[in-house]
Order: C-alpha cells, then structure tokens, then sequence
C-alpha cells in the first residue's frame, strides 16, 4: 500500500506580522492531514517569526535569514522542502477553503499528472470576504501560452521532482520570475497539467506587482524579458495578457449580482 500524499506548503515573509498568523491559520484548518508548512523569513524587523514560531505546527519548518528577495527564498523552500508535491502561500494570503488541498491530493492520485492549478480571487486587504477580481484560470493548451496566458502561481503545485529536474525562480527577476517559471514548466513536455476549476486561494490587493506604476512597468519589462526567454512573442502576448485582467472584474461583477439579486 502506497503511503498518503504528502504536500509542501512554502510560505515566504518579511515583516509579515499584521498577516502571516491568518495565512497560517488557513492552512492549518485544511482537512488535508498530510501537511508541511516551510516558512522562509529574510529577518523580518517585526514579530513575524514570534508569530510563526506560536502558531507552526510540530514536522513543520522555520528559517529567518537575510536571503535576496522572494524568489531566493522561495528557491530556500523548495530546497527544504520533503513534500512530494510543492505549493506557495504568501504570507498575506489565504486558502479559499477548508478542502483545499485534499482536492489538490485527489488530482495528484493519477501518478501521470504533474502539476495541478485552480481559480483565484483577489480580495479587499481589510475584509477579505470583498472580492475585488475573480480569476478563472480556464483548461490549459500550450497555444495560450503564446497569448500571454498563465494561471494563477499561488494556485500552483506541482510535483518536487519536476522542480528539481526543471529548476527553480531565476533571481535575474523581481517581479516577473513566478511568470517565468510557470513559462518554463508549462512548456515542457515532462509536465501533464490538470486543472481544478475553484477558486483554491484568496489574495489580499497590494502585491509587489501591483502596488504602483513603477512596479507595474517594471513587471511588464520583465513580463518581456521572461516571453523572450521562453520563446514567446511578446509583441502578441503582452497585449493578450494584459486584456485577459478585465473579465476578471466584470466576473466579480456578475458573481456580486448574482449574491445580491
């Protein structure tokens, strides 16, 4: 008999205080028992890690040290990771929830599937019950990559063998490098992906690739250069993945009407 599916959960901080206990919380509450939570601190100046420390549980992992940004120490989760498949939750977000990831566990029983994603909301910082933006990821083809298509990184998992054979988050990138990845991963031939049409996580508003203009310019710079680096013309797909955002509001819309009406 084949031993329960075990899921990594790597979350990545930096003064993460005022959240980190409530995106810890969620995963705790998963009916899912097969669970390590890995979180990879870069020495927050707050409570974080005091916070951590009170509400991780006994197997789980805890690393505070001054790393390069999000994506090193994402690189930092996977590494000490010892799940057979590998998830992110951000430190201000949430799993929608409680059977999260015992759904995400049933895809990853066909031990042909390799990496699994879902849908996505964001939603209000200070009330996350708002929803600002409904993202329905929609089936995988490899001709929506070409179109700027990609689904939602937080909802992605994927098995740790593919993330040690395929690599991790090129650190060339501050924005833009979960992008990449999920170019280089979704591209390859070694990677049978499944779709789960729910919505798996809750975003808060405010992220590092929308919180001003600046960031979002550089975003769309680094968009290119990771289309570039994965043959993708971005001459087609930029505009195509940035016109793919507004359904999302009028699907936040109609799912608003439909609660009211």
């Amino acid at each position: 008999m084949s031993e329960p599916l075990k899921i990594s959960v790597i979350t990545a901080c930096y003064n993460s205080q005022a959240t980190i206990g409530e995106a810890i919380a969620s995963l705790k509450q998963q009916r899912w028992p097969h669970i390590e939570h890995v979180v990879i601190d870069g020495a927050s100046k707050d409570g974080t890690v005091a916070v951590a420390r009170q509400t991780l549980g006994e197997g789980d992992v805890l690393v505070s040290e001054p790393d390069r940004g999000i994506y090193d120490a994402l690189n930092k989760g996977i590494e000490r990771a010892s799940g057979e498949v590998l998830g992110f939750l951000h430190s201000d977000d949430l799993f929608a929830q409680d059977e999260v990831l015992a759904k995400v566990a049933a895809y990853f029983e066909d031990p042909k599937v390799g990496a699994v994603y879902g849908d996505l909301q964001y939603v209000d910082a200070a009330d996350t019950n708002r929803v600002i933006r409904h993202w329905t990821s929609g089936a995988f083809s490899h001709g929506k990559l070409k179109r700027g298509w990609m689904p939602p990184h937080p909802t992605f998992f994927m098995r740790r063998e593919l993330y040690r054979e395929l690599g991790g988050f090129d650190l060339d990138y501050r924005i833009a490098g979960d992008y990449d990845a999920l170019l280089r991963y979704l591209s390859s031939e070694k990677v049978k992906v499944a779709y789960l049409p729910e919505v798996l996580v809750k975003m808060r508003v405010g992220g590092a690739s929308n919180g001003s203009l600046k960031q979002i310019l550089r975003k769309s710079r680094e968009d290119v250069a990771a289309m570039r680096n994965n043959g993708i013309n971005p001459l087609v797909a930029l505009p195509y993945k940035n016109l793919s955002k507004l359904p999302q509001f009028l699907a936040k819309s109609k799912s608003k009407t439909k609660e009211t009406g």
